[in-house]
C-alpha cells in the first residue's frame, strides 16, 4: 500500500457548460462540506453561451481557493475534464460535475477509501433519475462496454471519482485525443474500489448532453477499448457471404418457374447486402477517423484564460 502524504491537499475539478443557473447551490454546498484535509476547486469553463464565466470569474475574485479555466470553445465534457486533470494540483483530485448530480457530500467516504489505500475510488450511480428510455439506454451501454471493453470498466461509474495523484500523472500522459477518462482511468490499474450512491436528478438547468454527444461519448467508450466492432464486421461479412452462397442454387432453380420472383430475391439480397457493406464501412471508418485525429497531433483543447490560483501554475 502506497504511503499516504502527512498533509495531503485535494483539488476539485468542476467542468462547465452553461452552469449559471446551479452554480450558486454548488458553491454553497461546497462551503458547507467538512472535510479532514484542505482543497482548492478548478472550474473549466467549457465555451458556456450564458452567464457561467461572469459568475466564476466573481467566485475567483472572492475566494483563493478558486480558480477557472477558460477554453476557448466548446470542446466537450471529457476534454474539460481532461484539461481540469492537466491543471489540477494536489495529492488527491476529485472529478465533480457542476449540476450537483454527483453529491459533493460523499467526499468524506472517497476520502476515507483512499486512506485505506484505493488510488482510484468512483461513484457507482443507482436509481438514476432519468426517463425510463435513458436509463435503459445507460443501462444497455455499461452492459455492452463491459462485454466489450479490453479492460474491466465498472458498470454505472462514471467520471465521479477520486484519484491519487500518481494515477492522474499516468493519466495526463496518455497521448490520445478521442478521450473517454473512465476508461481510461479503468485502463491504467492501480488499487480501485467504487462507492454506491443514489443519483438525483440535475438541480437546475439543462443537461449538456445532447443525444449526438451521448451517442459520440458511447462510440468512444466502444471503439477506444475494444475491437469487438471490427470483428463483428467480419463475421457479419463472412455470414453475409455464406448465405449468398447458401441462397445461389434456389435463385438458379427458381428461373425455370418464375420470370418475376428471381428478379425479387436479387432486389432483396442486393439491399441486404448493400446495407451490410454500407455498415461495415461505417464501423471501419469510426477506427479510421480516430486514426486520423492522432495523426494530426492537434492539441485536444486551447486555453483562453486563466482565473484565480490556476493563473500562476504552468
Amino acid at each position: 500500500m502506497a504511503k499516504r502524504p502527512t498533509h495531503p491537499q485535494l483539488c476539485l475539478v468542476i467542468p462547465c457548460y452553461n452552469e449559471e443557473p446551479v452554480l450558486p447551490q454548488l458553491i454553497e454546498r461546497l462551503s458547507t462540506l467538512k472535510l479532514e484535509i484542505p482543497y482548492r476547486v478548478l472550474f473549466v469553463d467549457d465555451g458556456s453561451r450564458d452567464g457561467t464565466l461572469r459568475y466564476l470569474e466573481s467566485v475567483c475574485a472572492s475566494d483563493e481557493r478558486m480558480a477557472c479555466l477558460s477554453l476557448s470553445r466548446n470542446f466537450g465534457h471529457q476534454v474539460a475534464v481532461s484539461a481540469g486533470l492537466r491543471h489540477a494540483k494536489g495529492d488527491v483530485v476529485v472529478i465533480l460535475d457542476a449540476d450537483l448530480q454527483d453529491p459533493p457530500e460523499l467526499l468524506p467516504d472517497f476520502l476515507a477509501q483512499w486512506h485505506n489505500g484505493y488510488d482510484v475510488v468512483y461513484g457507482i450511480r443507482t436509481n438514476r433519475k432519468e426517463t425510463f428510455l435513458m436509463r435503459m439506454a445507460y443501462s444497455v451501454f455499461y452492459r455492452l462496454l463491459d462485454r466489450s471493453a479490453n479492460v474491466t470498466i465498472p458498470r454505472d461509474s462514471g467520471d465521479f471519482a477520486l484519484i491519487d495523484r500518481r494515477v492522474v500523472e499516468v493519466i495526463n500522459s496518455l497521448p490520445e485525443h478521442n478521450r473517454f477518462v473512465r476508461g481510461m482511468r479503468a485502463w491504467v490499474g492501480f488499487r480501485q474500489t467504487g462507492v454506491s450512491y443514489e443519483r438525483p436528478a440535475r438541480v437546475a438547468g439543462k443537461s449538456g448532453y445532447s443525444l449526438r454527444k451521448l451517442i459520440t461519448l458511447a462510440l468512444d467508450g466502444l471503439i477506444g477499448f475494444s475491437t469487438v466492432p471490427l470483428r463483428m464486421a467480419f463475421w457479419l461479412g463472412m455470414g453475409a457471404f455464406f448465405w449468398g452462397i447458401a441462397r445461389l442454387p434456389g435463385l438458379v432453380g427458381q428461373t425455370w418457374f418464375d420470370d418475376w420472383l428471381p428478379f425479387a430475391n436479387i432486389t432483396t439480397l442486393i439491399l441486404l447486402l448493400g446495407g451490410l457493406q454500407l455498415a461495415v464501412l461505417g464501423i471501419i471508418g469510426e477506427y479510421i477517423g480516430r486514426i486520423l485525429d492522432e495523426v494530426r497531433g492537434r492539441p485536444i483543447y486551447v486555453l483562453k484564460h486563466r482565473l484565480g490560483w490556476a493563473a500562476e501554475s504552468d
